[in-house]
């Protein structure tokens, strides 16, 4: 049997993660990714247990841990400073196996790029045609026309896939999930816990991510589209009477690092991630909003089952092999999905005063046992056997 080749649409932590899981299982691959050059993105990433399960299965988990930063307890708070609840990390231990780790998405990116050939990115490629049947993909490096012909064609090419554009067509658009968010990474060396705080609509959460380094971000209920020419500046004035340390995070950030984005999520549900050869995962799959912190664990999920489903298989058994990953990926990813949209209702969005207090007041009540475990069953999340 000859090795199976595969050709993956998209460069970020979810299709490199898939080459890294195909190349262990023998496969040839190529990853295609649009940008001309891999830049130094500026934002954090919590992984939870099932993201770092995941890594452990590449072989990359340790590397990563390395670069990270075991998250100190924290939780969740008021506006003022006030605790709401807090996180256990004994209890989350006990209850998953480990605490969540911050890191650089850049980081993690530079240790999935490091795992594999230098040959297999190739940048400045920008897919325009996929044939699911045949798996010949039809796109332009450089401006240069070019094709490949692939036993298996991985869409990760994110939020705005353009496989998903284009193979299924029908399927329900990207909405704007209300909230706008800014970003940054800035030195601190105080130490801080990994918390969120909530007021009215809003939203502030930090989390440490190793190298003295803290990753915070903030975000709002706002009309779509808004820009402003000082970014900080709108951060300040939103949140710099916020509860320590906010106030020292903002005035130690730079406001060339501050990145702001709208939030994005599918209208509802695929209902496949599978067609003929072409698979899709990650955001091209199941664009979710990051209320969960679960954005970066589903795409590793996805490669990690996508690379076991794959291992052995023949060229003709390849949609078959497909299928098995739809069937196990797309019950959960997209209950996921759901679970972070309503947990971001519940959460930042919520800003009636009324509903606001009777809210707090709940979680009040609430032992942080019972609500760490509510939390916890998104992490829990074993790699299939033998990945």
């Amino acid at each position: 049997m000859g090795q199976l080749r595969a050709v993956v649409v998209g460069g970020g932590i979810g299709g490199l993660a898939t080459a890294v899981a195909l190349r262990r299982r023998g496969w040839r691959v190529t990853v295609l990714e649009r940008a001309g050059e891999l830049g130094e993105v500026g934002a954090g990433l919590t992984l939870m247990a099932n993201a770092l399960r995941g890594l452990d299965a590449l072989g990359l988990g340790t590397a990563v841990r390395s670069r990270g930063h075991a998250e100190t307890p924290g939780g969740l708070r008021t506006s003022d400073g006030r605790w709401l609840s807090r996180v256990d990390d004994a209890e989350m231990v006990r209850l998953v196996g480990t605490t969540a780790l911050g890191v650089h998405r850049a980081d993690l990116h530079r240790i999935l790029r490091a795992a594999l050939p230098a040959d297999t990115l190739h940048t400045g490629a920008e897919v325009s045609e996929v044939d699911p049947d045949l798996g010949e993909v039809r796109y332009r490096r450089h401006g240069e026309p070019a094709a490949l012909r692939a036993d298996l064609v991985v869409g990760a090419d994110g939020l705005r896939s353009v496989l998903r554009a284009r193979l299924w067509p029908d399927t329900p658009p990207l909405v704007y999930a209300g909230s706008t968010a800014w970003r940054a990474v800035v030195s601190f060396p105080e130490a801080v816990p990994a918390a969120i705080s909530w007021g009215p609509g809003a939203e502030f959460g930090m989390v440490p991510i190793g190298g003295g380094r803290v990753y915070w971000f903030g975000a709002v209920l706002a009309p779509p589209g808004g820009q402003a020419p000082d970014e900080l500046a709108v951060v300040r004035q939103r949140f710099g009477s916020w509860h320590d340390p906010i106030p020292a995070l903002l005035a130690a950030t730079p406001p060339e690092a501050v990145l702001r984005n709208d939030l994005h999520r599918l209208a509802g549900p695929l209902p496949s991630y599978v067609r003929g050869r072409v698979a899709l995962l990650g955001d091209a799959a199941h664009a979710m909003t990051p209320n969960l912190g679960q954005g970066a664990g589903q795409a590793i999920e996805d490669a990690v089952t996508l690379g076991a489903v794959c291992a052995g298989v023949r060229g003709d058994a390849v949609p078959a092999a497909l299928a098995a990953y739809d069937r196990q990926r797309r019950p959960r990813s997209q209950a996921v999905a759901v679970a972070s949209w309503r947990a971001g209702r519940f959460g930042q969005q919520l800003r009636h005063p009324a509903a606001v207090a009777v809210r707090n007041g709940l979680l009040r009540l609430i032992p942080d046992r019972m609500a760490l475990r509510s939390m916890a069953r998104y992490a829990d999340w074993q790699p299939p056997t033998g990945a």
